[in-house]
């Protein structure tokens, strides 16, 4: 049989197939953009000879693909290949930053967090077919539009389809080590509200009651509630409309990261505390998606570290294994216990800001890491 690591992996090519999925800007609340990336990703898996099906989105948000690759046993469950097409860039970022290579740097929004990796997994399946290899199992893959703001529409269709698979592989970033994921923090989202009392801002002043300076005061209470093991950030404010009106509403969204299911239950139980409606300013505190705490050290997990470990040296670096923060949809697998290698993805820095970049060289180590993963889990 062909060695998967002698595949001709080309990063020319490569970054060329690449340039059109980072130039179809795929913003998570934009369902018409990200069902654009998903119609490119859909052609791609056809040109495989893969069985692809399109799901429709549900909630508001795009659709996702399924392909079943060309197998004597497809259909049976083997590997999955999960990955998402949504991103935190909205539409006209590609002016800010534009898909563009320099040297040994590529840039692109999206690039790096998950794109880039799904792409290169994808290539090394083509590779594979292209040198006639058939792979231990039969490989499915899923991709999905809503990763980014918590899975609120797919959880339950990656859960689904992970049960009929022995192994998943979740091609985000890598750390900054290299090192792959074998666990994860959980991640908690809440919506807050705050309701005040409307008056004229320059006449009756003294009469209103403002939503904006009570969500103000509460930044400092929440943030202030971090800890090293669990962390507040309020990350997005929305409120009023009228500068000379004092301000009746205010949301606001706040993300939570607990390293631990005790600290998770805390760190929830504190924000709910905060729920009052006892003042003349309501303060509302509704809970969000939650992604799980996926425990490290899982025996079916780790027998795919060590399996990737072997590949990384065979290719010429080492390859660590660690529990992470910045969820995933690798935490609903890994939760259930499946076993589930993440962040196998490219090299790179600065997802979901104006500088997101990979290292140019992790596209071919990266795609030798991927095929051989296909070649030798399940062996």
């Amino acid at each position: 049989m062909t060695d998967p690591l002698t595949l001709p992996f080309d990063t020319d090519e490569m970054i060329a197939g690449l340039k059109p999925w980072i130039e179809t800007e795929s913003p998570t609340f934009d369902a018409a953009a990200v069902n654009r990336m998903m119609d490119l990703v859909q052609h791609d898996l056809a040109a495989l000879g893969a069985r692809v099906e399109r799901i429709p989105g549900r909630m508001g948000y795009g659709d996702s693909v399924r392909a079943t690759m060309p197998h004597p046993k497809a259909g049976q469950g083997g590997i999955l290949l999960l990955g998402h097409m949504d991103t935190v860039h909205p539409v006209g970022t590609l002016q800010k930053l534009p898909f563009k290579r320099d040297g040994a740097i590529c840039y692109g929004p999206g690039l790096m967090d998950m794109k880039g990796g799904n792409y290169v997994f994808l290539d090394a399946l083509r590779k594979l077919l292209a040198a006639g290899v058939e792979t231990p199992l039969p490989v499915t893959v899923l991709f999905t539009p809503d990763e980014e703001v918590g899975t609120p529409s797919t959880r339950a269709l990656i859960e689904a389809e992970a049960k009929r698979h022995q192994f998943i592989l979740v091609p985000e970033p890598a750390c900054p080590d290299g090192g792959a994921v074998i666990g994860r923090y959980a991640i908690a989202r809440f919506n807050l509200q705050t309701r005040g009392k409307p008056s004229h801002a320059g006449w009756a002043l003294g009469e209103g009651r403002s939503a904006i300076a009570a969500m103000a005061k509460s930044v400092a209470v929440i943030e202030g509630m971090t800890t090293p093991d669990c962390t507040f950030s309020l990350g997005v404010i929305h409120a009023g409309q009228w500068v000379n009106c004092v301000s009746s509403f205010c949301d606001a969204e706040v993300l939570s990261m607990a390293k631990t299911q005790a600290l998770l239950d805390a760190g929830v139980a504190r924000m709910m505390a905060l729920d009052d409606d006892s003042g003349e300013v309501v303060m509302e505190v509704r809970r969000g998606v939650t992604r799980p705490v996926w425990e490290p050290d899982q025996p079916g997990t780790m027998a795919m570290l060590k399996v990737a470990q072997d590949i990384a040296q065979d290719i010429g670096f080492e390859m660590s294994g660690t529990s992470a923060g910045g969820g995933s949809d690798g935490n609903f697998t890994g939760f259930l216990g499946l076993p589930t290698l993440d962040s196998i993805g490219v090299r790179g820095k600065g997802l979901h800001t104006l500088t997101e970049h990979i290292e140019v060289d992790s596209l071919v180590e990266r795609a030798k890491l991927a095929a051989a993963l296909y070649c030798r889990l399940g062996a």
